[in-house]
């Protein structure tokens, strides 16, 4: 990790699509869309949106990854444009130990394709 790195966890590049609901201050739902992940890790993921998020919004997602679904509540750590879309840093919140398995698993399996690709 650089000096500016504030990850916990290393993030693999990844895409997959995910849909989202975005809960108000208060907790009721409201813009409910798509989006898909740019990359992810065991504790969190970066989603590209075509609406913006701001930071510390609250949100339900649940993502495909190969055959899974995982739902999981998260929150917003940060939010920007990027070439006319949006992308927003996603900390988990509430996740079960199923789907932290599921992520664990996908982000260890990613992480031996790039070895494999970089020795090859």
């Amino acid at each position: 990790m650089t000096p500016a790195e504030h990850r916990k966890f290393i993030r693999y590049d990844s895409l997959h699509l995910l849909d989202y609901l975005v809960f108000d201050d208060e907790g009721n739902p409201g813009v409910y869309s798509m989006g898909r992940t740019i990359d992810v890790s065991v504790d969190g993921l970066k989603l590209e949106t075509s609406q913006p998020l701001k930071a510390n919004t609250q949100l339900a997602v649940t993502v495909g990854i190969e055959d899974d679904l995982i739902e999981l509540q998260g929150r917003t750590t940060h939010a920007r444009p990027f070439n006319g879309r949006f992308l927003s840093g996603i900390t988990f919140v509430k996740i079960s130990k199923e789907g932290r398995r599921i992520f664990a698993k996908y982000v260890e399996a990613f992480r031996q394709r790039q070895n494999e690709r970089l020795s090859a």
